[in-house]
């Protein structure tokens, strides 16, 4: 029996997470032991525990309570609460998931105590040195014993770096595997995409027809940080559904709600609040963003994991955003980058609503999971 601990912090690590504790769960329950620590970096209940709930993941057995904080502060939490964690008792490895500041502080803690350190969701690239995300996973790639790479796009990219040929070692004089897994997230949303539609009812609630409205996501904080780049996508939203008759379904994340009244220029901000086709929602839960997703005509959003959904469940996608990790999804005519330009986007919604788009298999069979853990247990053996 080897006993893994999973790291998260953030809610897309939570919903990833699923994917490996019920694949323990189902598969691997007589051969590996499972810990879940959540570090506490998002801290709304919205956006965290009513996922555990939601989802069927095991409460956490420890929880860093770190929230918010300036990049270095919060990351120095996490690597003295995770190092604290794993030395109270023996892990054989460490999971952790994507390009958070849990992630990086999960890394630099594990690796410090040379435990093997597993990185879900490796290879992605923005190549964007500005985004604290892109230095995150580069840090963690470099210190992982296993790179679990969601798409051959990935695998090119850890190709790229040389770390097919690294002549890196860890504890025990093991080297370093890189391995396509497919994608996790894949797995949960086949999985959960008919749970959702019986148990959720937010499309009833609010009057919204199939087909019939754009889902919009926001909360990069390029994106809400700048009054203009805010106001300039905002304004091109609202200006698109009231010229196409389509609702403007926007569920918000707390950071964004907490910056719209200060950084929208006021007449968008009114415009926003006052528009009859614009909907306001809360942070939607796992079962409610999969349902909005499946049911809208087009979607817009600055999320990586919001623009896969969208490919998952076939529905064309606005980026905004300069540039996109899941590149598969725009060289295949399947989501357009438009980045905070309100002329860029319009287009965009123009080109993608007027032609057919095909969505072919690129992130795995669903069973991600499986072959992950399959590969741990070799590499520990």
């Amino acid at each position: 029996m080897i006993k893994l601990l999973t790291i998260i912090g953030a809610r897309p690590q939570i919903i990833k997470a699923a994917a490996i504790s019920r694949a323990i769960k189902n598969h691997f329950s007589d051969r590996i032991e499972e810990k879940i620590l959540h570090t506490g970096q998002h801290y709304d209940d919205n956006m965290s525990k009513v996922f555990f709930d939601e989802l069927g993941i095991p409460a956490p057995d420890y929880n860093l309570g770190v929230g918010s904080g300036k990049h270095g502060e919060q990351t120095a939490k996490i690597i003295v609460g995770v190092e604290e964690v794993l030395l109270s008792e023996h892990f054989d490895g460490v999971i952790v998931y994507g390009d958070t500041n849990s992630t990086l502080a999960a890394a630099v803690a594990a690796s410090k105590l040379h435990i093997p350190l597993f990185h879900i969701e490796a290879g992605l690239r923005s190549f964007n040195m500005t985004m604290p995300e892109e230095i995150n996973r580069i840090v963690c790639d470099q210190l992982s014993s296993i790179l679990f790479a969601p798409t051959e796009t990935a695998i090119d990219n850890l190709r790229k770096e040389g770390f097919m040929t690294s002549p890196a070692k860890f504890a025990g004089g093991k080297g370093r595997l890189v391995v396509n897994s497919g994608d996790v997230m894949y797995d949960n949303s086949m999985y959960f995409a008919a749970i959702a539609e019986e148990k959720s009812s937010i499309l009833k609630e609010n009057n919204l027809r199939a087909g019939k409205y754009i889902l919009t996501t926001i909360h990069r904080p390029a994106n809400t940080d700048s009054p203009e780049r805010l106001t300039s996508i905002i304004a091109a939203l609202i200006s698109i559904a009231e010229a196409n008759g389509e609702g403007l379904v926007f569920p918000l994340h707390p950071r964004t709600r907490n910056l719209l009244a200060k950084n929208l220029r006021p007449d968008v901000y009114e415009k926003l609040n006052s528009s009859p086709k614009v909907k306001i929602l809360p942070p939607a839960s796992f079962f409610d963003i999969i349902v909005l997703e499946k049911n809208a005509h087009i979607i817009m959003t600055d999320s990586g994991g919001v623009q896969k959904e969208s490919f998952f469940f076939e529905r064309p996608c606005v980026i905004l955003r300069g540039e996109t990790e899941w590149v598969e999804i725009v060289t295949h005519g399947a989501g357009i980058i438009a980045d905070a330009d309100g002329d860029t986007i319009k287009e965009a919604y123009n080109k993608l609503s007027g032609q057919s788009v095909s969505f072919p298999r690129l992130f795995g069979d669903g069973n991600a999971a499986t072959k992950i853990l399959d590969t741990i247990l070799e590499y520990l053996a």
